[in-house]
């Protein structure tokens, strides 16, 4: 065989295995995204957040969240300084909220944003098919769009269907982009959440803005700072029993 004839076997070859990886499910989707970042996703991050309320007056609300996260499934949120216990837990598929150390709310709940954003790449995707379709998302919906100037994969609704509980993954790095979801405290009101400005961390992202948009006005968003991944966190701080005794430091 020539040189030209190699050339163009190789081509073909190139091409019939890209055409063999094409994604055109969720379920490969979910698996392509895990399987992109397994062995290079962090497993434990920091970051101070700044959070802002948009009020309908035009008003705004300012706060400082510090987080921690162990991926896969847990996240501690305090809000303002340490010392006076305020803030939240979400640990394994539940959720506590605390006010001067003391718990107020206790419930199951699977946040989106951590299995979507973080969850998915660390964790089987048998789990994360499993948990989203527990969460009302109809993996048979799958299709393709372009948003904000670059291809996107969407499941759990047809093409123009804005109205249906979905995600949204960009489709060259394959990362959670976006997810429409009711709003917990409002079912009438739906959520479109934006995971925007991906930064690199480690070997892998994280997206240091949220948004959180509802009939197309912003009410909410989350911008990172002083981000930090592979941090050493003791476990006792995801448990709920010893929020208010057992604190992270910052790096």
């Amino acid at each position: 065989m020539n040189l030209s004839k190699k050339v163009l076997t190789s081509v073909l070859l190139l091409c019939g295995l890209a055409h063999g990886q094409q994604i055109r499910n969720a379920n490969e989707l979910l698996q392509a995204m895990h399987d992109r970042y397994a062995n290079s996703w962090y497993r434990t991050m920091t970051f101070t957040q700044k959070s802002t309320t948009y009020n309908a007056d035009g008003s705004t609300k300012v706060e400082t969240w510090y987080e921690a996260g162990s991926l896969p499934g847990k996240l501690r949120v305090d809000i303002g300084p340490i010392k006076d216990g305020n803030g939240f837990l979400l640990a394994d598929g539940h959720f506590t909220i605390f006010r001067e150390g003391k718990v107020t709310v206790s419930r199951p709940l699977v946040n989106l944003l951590l299995l979507l954003g973080f969850d998915v790449y660390c964790q089987p995707s048998e789990t994360t098919v499993k948990t989203l379709a527990n969460e009302g998302i109809d993996l048979s919906k799958f299709h393709q769009e372009n948003w904000q100037g670059m291809p996107v994969y969407v499941v759990g609704a047809l093409e123009g269907d804005l109205s249906a509980k979905q995600f949204w993954v960009e489709k060259d790095r394959l990362l959670f982009v976006r997810v429409f979801q009711p709003a917990r405290d409002d079912p009438k009101k739906f959520q479109d959440i934006h995971f925007t400005d991906y930064r690199k961390l480690e070997k892998a992202w994280i997206a240091a803005r949220v948004e959180v948009h509802v009939a197309d006005q912003l009410v909410f968003s989350e911008d990172y700072s002083d981000i930090h991944a592979e941090v050493k966190l003791d476990p006792a701080i995801f448990d709920a029993k010893q929020f208010a005794t057992a604190h992270w430091e910052k790096p």
